[in-house]
């Protein structure tokens, strides 16, 4: 249980780390269910125009070059295909823990605690690092 000391901020600025831990289980919650409703209404569309296909166990279809490409994805998508919701579901899946170590740049400079904030800055720098860059080959 919390005390009543741990609640406020230590020299009158920036948030608790009650408040932070709020947020970010907030916006993990929030990428979660997005990205589930986005992959179940793409399963759906799929579903509705291509489940009466029989599929074709012995031969291998790769995915098109086309998704490779977050806005190929996100276009692939807004044209209400049903493989473009499922990859943009999973690409709001992948960008959800990135999103919550950004957060977290901003709430320790909020709160003026410099070793975190640039350690999480490296965090954050390995790991758009390792998905636009190492992502891409």
């Amino acid at each position: 249980m919390d005390s009543p000391e741990s609640s406020k901020p230590e020299s009158g600025h920036g948030w608790t780390g009650v408040q932070v831990d709020r947020i970010i289980g907030n916006l993990l919650r929030l990428g979660l269910v997005l990205s589930a409703a986005v992959v179940v209404i793409g399963a759906a569309i799929y579903l509705a125009r291509h489940g009466g296909q029989t599929a074709m166990y012995h031969v291998f279809h790769r995915n098109a070059p086309d998704f490779r490409l977050v806005e190929n994805i996100f276009g692939s998508g807004a044209r209400f295909r049903g493989r473009g919701f499922i990859m943009a579901g999973l690409v709001l899946l992948i960008a959800t823990p990135v999103a919550r170590v950004a957060f977290s740049v901003l709430a320790f400079i909020r709160q003026r605690d410099y070793l975190f904030t640039a350690v999480t800055i490296f965090v954050l720098t390995v790991l758009l690092f390792s998905i636009f860059w190492l992502g891409l080959r």
